[in-house]
């Protein structure tokens, strides 16, 4: 019975385990301390987590949850309502068709994968704020943010490779 008992909160933990991550990523990238003085915009920490486990393990990281954590990140980022949960909403159905040839690639090809999955997420955030101000905005800020989020999900996706193998792999559910 404990034993049960200790599966079942072992499960809950690592259910909860990938939202968590995003919701760190949410909060330090919108910290308002800015390592680089403010000379490049913060990386986009909340997709990583949206992208690893979208591909690994998509009944953690539901679509629900992409807009949750859009949603999140609209409210601290300070732009307009909707633009980022409607961005990784269209990232993430992205990469739910893609799953098999993107969890098929490795090394570089991994991680141009993932360029393209923030690809469309931030092309979507453009166009969605081009429509909501009338005019195309400058595209220098995105490609930035684009470049440091690429940037940052190598060293990222071996903190959530290594968290997955201790936290949540070991306690897949069959159902």
């Amino acid at each position: 019975m404990e034993r049960a008992a200790n599966i079942m909160a072992g499960r809950f933990l690592s259910s909860i385990v990938p939202v968590a991550f995003g919701i760190l990523g949410v909060l330090i990238a919108n910290f308002p301390i800015s390592i680089l003085g403010g000379l490049v915009p913060p990386a986009l920490l909340v997709f990583m987590p949206l992208y690893f486990w979208a591909m690994v393990r998509p009944d953690l990281m539901t679509p629900f949850w992409a807009f949750v954590l859009g949603i999140l990140q609209d409210l601290l980022s300070g732009g307009p309502a909707g633009v980022w949960a409607a961005s990784f909403l269209a990232a993430y159905f992205l990469i739910d068709r893609q799953r098999d040839m993107l969890a098929g690639l490795s090394g570089i090809g991994a991680v141009a994968g993932f360029a393209v999955a923030a690809l469309t997420a931030c092309l979507t955030a453009y166009a969605i704020v081009a429509v909501y101000y009338w005019h195309l905005p400058p595209a220098a800020p995105m490609l930035l943010q684009l470049a440091m989020t690429v940037l940052f999900y190598i060293p990222g996706v071996v903190l959530l490779g290594f968290v997955h193998r201790r936290l949540v792999g070991p306690y897949r559910s069959e159902f």
